[in-house]
Protein backbone atom coordinates (compact mmCIF):
# COMPACT_ATOMS: atom_id res chain seq x y z
CA UNK A 1 0.00 0.00 0.00
CA UNK A 2 1.24 3.49 -0.80
CA UNK A 3 1.89 5.99 1.94
CA UNK A 4 -0.66 8.75 2.29
CA UNK A 5 -4.39 8.98 2.85
CA UNK A 6 -6.87 6.16 2.58
CA UNK A 7 -10.34 5.33 3.81
CA UNK A 8 -10.48 2.81 6.59
CA UNK A 9 -12.76 1.48 9.28
CA UNK A 10 -12.41 -0.23 12.64
CA UNK A 11 -14.42 -3.08 14.12
CA UNK A 12 -14.28 -3.32 17.88
CA UNK A 13 -14.74 -6.60 19.74
CA UNK A 14 -14.58 -6.04 23.50
CA UNK A 15 -11.06 -4.85 24.29
CA UNK A 16 -9.76 -5.66 20.80
CA UNK A 17 -9.96 -3.54 17.65
CA UNK A 18 -9.41 -4.59 14.04
CA UNK A 19 -8.75 -2.01 11.35
CA UNK A 20 -9.06 -2.44 7.59
CA UNK A 21 -8.68 -0.39 4.44
CA UNK A 22 -12.17 0.29 3.07
CA UNK A 23 -11.72 -1.61 -0.19
CA UNK A 24 -13.28 -4.90 -1.22
CA UNK A 25 -10.69 -7.29 -2.71
CA UNK A 26 -13.26 -8.39 -5.31
CA UNK A 27 -13.77 -5.13 -7.24
CA UNK A 28 -11.80 -2.53 -5.30
CA UNK A 29 -14.93 -0.62 -4.27
CA UNK A 30 -15.52 0.72 -0.76
CA UNK A 31 -17.35 -1.94 1.26
CA UNK A 32 -20.21 0.22 2.55
CA UNK A 33 -22.66 2.09 0.35
CA UNK A 34 -23.95 3.90 3.46
CA UNK A 35 -21.58 5.59 5.90
CA UNK A 36 -20.52 3.25 8.73
CA UNK A 37 -22.62 0.33 7.44
CA UNK A 38 -19.91 -2.37 7.56
CA UNK A 39 -21.13 -5.11 9.90
CA UNK A 40 -24.18 -7.39 9.77
CA UNK A 41 -24.74 -10.60 11.70
CA UNK A 42 -21.28 -10.31 13.28
CA UNK A 43 -19.51 -10.28 9.88
CA UNK A 44 -18.06 -7.50 7.76
CA UNK A 45 -20.19 -7.26 4.61
CA UNK A 46 -19.52 -5.78 1.17
CA UNK A 47 -22.81 -4.07 0.36
CA UNK A 48 -22.10 -4.20 -3.40
CA UNK A 49 -21.69 -7.94 -3.94
CA UNK A 50 -22.49 -9.55 -0.58
CA UNK A 51 -19.00 -10.79 0.25
CA UNK A 52 -18.58 -11.72 3.92
CA UNK A 53 -15.39 -11.22 5.91
CA UNK A 54 -14.22 -12.33 9.34
CA UNK A 55 -13.91 -9.23 11.57
CA UNK A 56 -10.81 -10.53 13.35
CA UNK A 57 -8.74 -11.74 10.39
CA UNK A 58 -10.29 -9.99 7.36
CA UNK A 59 -10.52 -13.35 5.57
CA UNK A 60 -13.28 -13.79 2.99
CA UNK A 61 -15.86 -16.22 4.37
CA UNK A 62 -18.23 -16.19 1.41
CA UNK A 63 -19.16 -14.43 -1.77
CA UNK A 64 -17.23 -13.61 -4.94
CA UNK A 65 -13.74 -13.35 -3.42
CA UNK A 66 -12.72 -16.75 -1.96
CA UNK A 67 -9.13 -17.00 -0.80
CA UNK A 68 -8.72 -13.24 -0.36
CA UNK A 69 -8.79 -10.96 2.64
CA UNK A 70 -9.21 -7.34 3.52
CA UNK A 71 -6.09 -5.19 3.74
CA UNK A 72 -5.30 -4.67 7.44
CA UNK A 73 -4.85 -1.25 8.98
CA UNK A 74 -2.84 -1.58 12.19
CA UNK A 75 -4.75 -0.20 15.17
CA UNK A 76 -4.66 -0.86 18.90
CA UNK A 77 -6.63 0.09 21.99
CA UNK A 78 -4.88 2.32 24.54
CA UNK A 79 -6.73 3.23 27.72
CA UNK A 80 -10.04 2.52 25.98
CA UNK A 81 -9.24 4.63 22.89
CA UNK A 82 -8.52 3.24 19.43
CA UNK A 83 -5.28 4.59 17.95
CA UNK A 84 -3.29 3.87 14.81
CA UNK A 85 -0.53 1.43 15.66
Amino acid sequence: MRAGRFHGFVVRRGDAAFGYVDRCPHMGLPLAQKLDDYVADDRIVCSWHGALFDPESGACLGGPCPGTRLTPWPVRVEAGTIVTA
